[in-house]
C-alpha cells in the first residue's frame, strides 16, 4: 500500500483562559519578576511550571513555591533556521531545572555567541549553571524572561 502525504499549513490564533494556578504564576512574573513552583502534597515535588495536579501522583499540588532565580541546563537547542512567530536565527531555547524545582522549565538563552555552534555548544553543555533574568516590562508571559550563564 502506498502511503501518501500532504502538506498543510495552519495559521490559527487561539485565546484560551489560563485558568487559577498558570494565572497566578504569570502574575508573579509579570508584578513580581519572580517565578514559583507548586509542591505535591504526596511526593514533595516541586513542578515548575505550576500545576494543579501532580504528573506523577495524580494528586493536588498544594503549596506555592519560589524557585530560582538560579538553576542548570538540562537540555538546549541552537535554532537557525526561521519558525513562524519565533525569534529571528539564530538563538537557542532549551530547560533548566531552577533551584528549589524538580522539573525544568523553558526558556531562550541570552549572552552566548551563536556564530560557532560546536562553540556555543559547549557553552550551553548539560549541567552548566544559568540565572533567570527578567525584562524590565513584563507583560505575564514565558517570554518576560529569560536564561543567562552565571
Amino acid at each position: 500500500m502506498e502511503l501518501l502525504k500532504r502538506q498543510e499549513n495552519w495559521n490559527i490564533t487561539y485565546t484560551h483562559a489560563l485558568g487559577e494556578i498558570a494565572s497566578w504564576f504569570f502574575v508573579q512574573i509579570r508584578d513580581n519578576a519572580k517565578i514559583y513552583g507548586r509542591r505535591c502534597a504526596k511526593s514533595g515535588r516541586v513542578l515548575v511550571p505550576p500545576r494543579a495536579f501532580s504528573d506523577q501522583t495524580l494528586e493536588p499540588t498544594t503549596e506555592w513555591v519560589e524557585v530560582g532565580p538560579g538553576g542548570k541546563i538540562e537540555t538546549f537547542t541552537i535554532v537557525y533556521e526561521p519558525f513562524h512567530n519565533l525569534p529571528e536565527p539564530p538563538y537557542a531555547f532549551g530547560f533548566v531545572q531552577l533551584d528549589g524545582a524538580d522539573t525544568a522549565i523553558g526558556g531562550f538563552f541570552k549572552g552566548v555567541d551563536l556564530a560557532d555552534p560546536a562553540k556555543a555548544a559547549e557553552k550551553l553543555a548539560v549541567g552548566t549553571r544559568v540565572e533567570a533574568k527578567f525584562a524590565e516590562k513584563r507583560i505575564g508571559d514565558l517570554t518576560d524572561f529569560w536564561f543567562e550563564i552565571v
